[in-house]
């Protein structure tokens, strides 16, 4: 156990763990197996990639779970936060990022530290010393096979996908148009390019994709779950022919200037995939259908007839324990407190939440090492309330599935005693959101601050 602290995974969550035991004091090594093993997904060597959006979600931390977990990873000096508001791109109330370029700002902040050190090579055997494994949502089949003689259960598996990205310029702005829903633009000239479609253009639209020739599963994967908050569009069509029209493609908030004003029976937003805007992500639009499916159905919505791609949208298998069965509250197996884990892995969803398990997994660490007692955040925060999920808290081991933050997953204002008096809506989230921040600084203050 004398060796320096290894973590497995240079993704979000280990680049933050990583970080969070340096900031400590505490020598890390970082093992990252690309780019001698490829995963399906990755497309570059770096460092915190991000594979699938590249937006980190709503910003508002007043409204949103996960804008406040920005705010609370804020507050207690978050690496991989202050990389994305370094990188940020245009998106209306989204923190969104130049992926290419926040990569490379964590990858160089990494780099760059003395207590770091970074090893290139594919890690298929778990050794006995501290370990963080943030391997991913993508872990090898090699660390797989490891994690399952370690746990005792058979990892769970379901699918994600990725969005296609379209050049700016292919785009027809004679029928798009600029404009943020409800006009809540941060560029002052429309965050989000709008391609419109009248109820004709859609429903033809959807029966495409209904009847569009789809990448097909392997035997083994035929009966894993997709994930509810990541569905590719066309599963989402099968639900019903207006989901979409009330989903992704939803007209609210936004008015074609090319038609005197009126709301379209459904729009495709596109938002920005890098700073220099020649990048536009299709929002909401993760995929499985074959890339000849995609050119032709993709553009059948009015302002990407002419669309070049720059990359196409596609399926992979995510993996994660059962962590509610297998995980204390400092992140660790109940079985082999030595081992801990962090990000999608660990049961989370998306890109925030393994963020912040990767800093309370880095910190948690930290403590024990310099041998101070832990103090975990509140579950009235964000961070609390996302840890109390996939440790032994709030879910059920039996039914368990990741799941983004959300303020179901926070305590309620008050006992159920007092149920009528509490407030709803955008009152109620104002309320959590100032107990969160409030309880967050306090748990900094007390507990953070004492390992610096």
């Amino acid at each position: 156990m004398a060796k320096n602290p290894l973590i497995i995974g240079g993704g979000l969550a280990g680049t933050e763990a990583a970080w969070q035991l340096a900031q400590n004091g505490i020598p890390v090594t970082l093992a990252e197996m690309r780019p001698y093993s490829k995963s399906p997904a990755h497309k570059t060597d770096n460092l915190a990639e991000l594979v699938c959006s590249n937006s980190f979600r709503s910003d508002d931390k007043n409204q949103n779970a996960v804008g406040l977990l920005h705010e609370e990873l804020r507050i207690c000096s978050s690496l991989l936060i202050q990389c994305a508001d370094q990188n940020k791109v245009p998106a209306g109330a989204a923190l969104a990022v130049d992926r290419d370029a926040f990569s490379k700002t964590v990858e160089a902040k990494i780099s760059a530290h003395p207590l770091i050190t970074i090893v290139r090579k594919e890690i298929t055997q778990i050794p006995d010393q501290n370990v963080i494994i943030a391997s991913g949502p993508l872990t090898s089949d090699a660390l797989a096979d490891q994690i399952k003689n370690f746990t005792g259960e058979e990892s769970l598996h379901f699918f994600d996908a990725i969005a296609p990205v379209v050049y700016t310029e292919s785009v027809d702005m004679t029928k798009a148009w600029r404009q943020s829903r409800y006009d809540k633009d941060t560029s002052g000239y429309g965050d989000y390019i709008n391609c419109p479609l009248n109820k004709e253009e859609y429903y033809s639209f959807v029966n495409a994709l209904l009847n569009a020739d789809k990448t097909a599963f392997k035997e083994w994967e035929k009966n894993t779950p997709y994930f509810d908050g990541c569905l590719p569009i066309e599963v989402m069509a099968e639900r019903g022919i207006e989901t979409l029209a009330f989903g992704p493609m939803k007209p609210v908030g936004l008015f074609n200037p090319h038609a005197n004003g009126q709301r379209e029976f459904a729009v495709l937003q596109l938002r920005n995939d890098n700073k220099q805007g020649s990048l536009l992500n299709l929002v909401g639009f993760q995929t499985k259908l074959k890339i000849p499916e995609q050119k032709r159905i993709f553009r059948m919505i009015r302002g990407l007839e002419n669309a070049e791609f720059a990359r196409f949208g596609s399926v992979h298998r995510n993996t994660f324990i059962n962590s509610p069965k297998l995980l204390n509250s400092y992140l660790s197996l109940v079985k082999k407190p030595n081992i801990k884990f962090a990000g999608q892995i660990s049961g989370c969803e998306g890109y925030v939440e393994s963020i912040a398990i990767g800093f309370l997994a880095g910190t948690f660490l930290a403590a024990e090492l310099k041998q101070k007692t832990i103090s975990t955040p509140p579950e009235t925060t964000a961070m609390g309330a996302i840890l109390k999920h996939v440790t032994n808290g709030n879910a059920n081991g039996i039914t368990f599935q990741p799941s983004n933050i959300n303020f179901g997953l926070f305590p309620p204002l008050q006992t159920i005693e007092n149920r009528k008096k509490q407030p709803k809506g955008r009152d109620k989230k104002i309320l959590l959101a100032q107990r969160a921040l409030n309880d967050i600084q306090k748990w900094r203050n007390n507990f953070v601050n004492q390992n610096l």
